[in-house]
């Protein structure tokens, strides 16, 4: 690893010292040539810095460059490889929250690839030995991919968070709400993950009980309409789940 560029001295410097190698640039500019370019910013971000790739290396070697955007294919590196390099996509599925704690838990991450054939040999190898379980992936089914990552990861934070607030507001100490984290979540996700969802799949909508469900779906306007436009869609998905597992 030769250098790294980010938006700050101090955070290149930060993530120089994490991977234990490297220079720490905040310029595009001042980076060395390379073999292979790893794009890890935002979405919105990735097709402006291909455009300014190209343009600063219009006459570097051809090499490889990719991102790890789970919804983005390798189309938007387009500029580069209008130069001759080869371009790729690369996503581990996983929950990146701290650097230290997804470096613990990347072995046997599921790798999406995505691009020229060429890149991906080489893309997999890397992330293979690494840990990383390497699988190809169409272009055209990336944004349902990540979708599926994103209901489940992303959304569980978030449907944590409403029950907390829920929990709190009905006079539930901050405390014992809390403590929900880590003995009904877990033991819930224990579940899925020992039965499967069909079975582990408890509550009012599994049961067929409609009633208390659009009863709860009321108070729940009452307290937040979001939070009731989900809990009736989530709970339309369960009753379909439900149906599935008696059907099986």
């Amino acid at each position: 690893m030769q250098a790294v560029v980010a938006r700050s001295q101090a955070s290149a410097e930060q993530a120089v010292a994490f991977i234990g190698a490297g220079q720490a640039c905040c310029d595009l500019a001042d980076l060395p040539a390379a073999q292979v370019w790893l794009l890890t910013v935002p979405d919105s971000q990735i097709a402006p810095l291909a455009a300014t790739l190209a343009a600063l290396h219009p006459a570097a070697a051809p090499a490889l460059a990719f991102h790890c955007s789970g919804a983005l294919t390798a189309q938007i590196l387009d500029p580069l490889r209008a130069l001759g390099w080869q371009t790729a996509s690369a996503h581990p599925l996983l929950s990146f929250a701290q650097p230290a704690r997804a470096l613990a838990q990347f072995a046997g991450t599921p790798c999406a690839l995505e691009g020229d054939a060429s890149a991906l040999f080489g893309l997999s190898v890397a992330f293979t030995h690494i840990g990383g379980r390497c699988f190809t992936l169409a272009a055209q089914d990336k944004l349902l991919y990540h979708a599926g990552a994103v209901l489940a990861t992303n959304f569980m934070a978030v449907l944590q968070d409403l029950a907390e607030r829920l929990w709190q507001h009905t006079g539930m100490p901050a405390e014992l709400a809390q403590q929900m984290r880590a003995t009904l979540l877990q033991n819930a996700v224990n579940n899925i993950v020992a039965l499967g969802p069909q079975a582990s799949l408890t509550g009012p909508a599994a049961r067929g009980d409609w009633e208390l469900v659009n009863r709860q779906a009321q108070a729940l306007a009452d307290w937040n309409a979001q939070a009731s436009a989900a809990y009736t869609a989530l709970s339309q998905l369960a009753g379909e789940l439900a149906r599935q597992t008696r059907q099986s």
